[in-house]
């Protein structure tokens, strides 16, 4: 079987370390083993909220990214997010595929815009993925952090790291 390369955005501003810490502990029951970056502290992006931590994760995986979608939606599901849910809201857990191999799926949203638009998404997978080139820019995950406009939001690296 063919394994694939996944980077998922990790986010929560509801009792931010527990639902993290039991997020990536079920991905990694599910997944095994996790590339893990350092958290990152971000104000609420599209309304008023607690603040968020941040972090991306690289696994690899057999399934087709229709299964592991499907499977990351229940993920959330389990942590109390609603299926009607709005889109800026606070989050007990946000699980986004940022990227599924070097695959470009308009229908999966891969890559992610979020990559390109967002610090918080961009600076975390810069660190554990600094030479992984984009899918589409083919620019490397440095490259894009060294010319992303760090002015318009402020992200700070946490203290806490979610080791597991």
């Amino acid at each position: 079987m063919t394994m694939t390369q996944v980077y998922l955005g990790v986010g929560s501003n509801i009792d931010r370390e527990k639902n993290i810490r039991n997020g990536l502990l079920k991905i990694q029951s599910s997944y095994g083993e996790l590339t893990q970056s350092p958290a990152y502290e971000t104000k609420a992006f599209g309304f008023e909220g607690d603040d968020f931590y941040n972090l991306v994760v690289g696994l690899k995986t057999n399934l087709p990214i229709h299964e592991l979608v499907y499977d990351l939606r229940e993920i959330e599901f389990k942590f109390g997010r609603s299926r009607d849910e709005i889109r800026y809201s606070s989050r007990k857990l946000d699980l986004d595929l940022l990227l599924f191999g070097d695959e470009v799926n308009e229908k999966y949203h891969v890559p992610r815009s979020d990559i390109t638009e967002f610090g918080f998404v961009l600076k975390p997978l810069s660190d554990i993925a600094p030479d992984l080139k984009h899918p589409v820019t083919g620019h490397t995950m440095t490259q894009l952090w060294n010319k992303f406009d760090s002015s318009r939001e402020t992200i700070k690296q946490t203290s806490e790291q979610f080791r597991l």
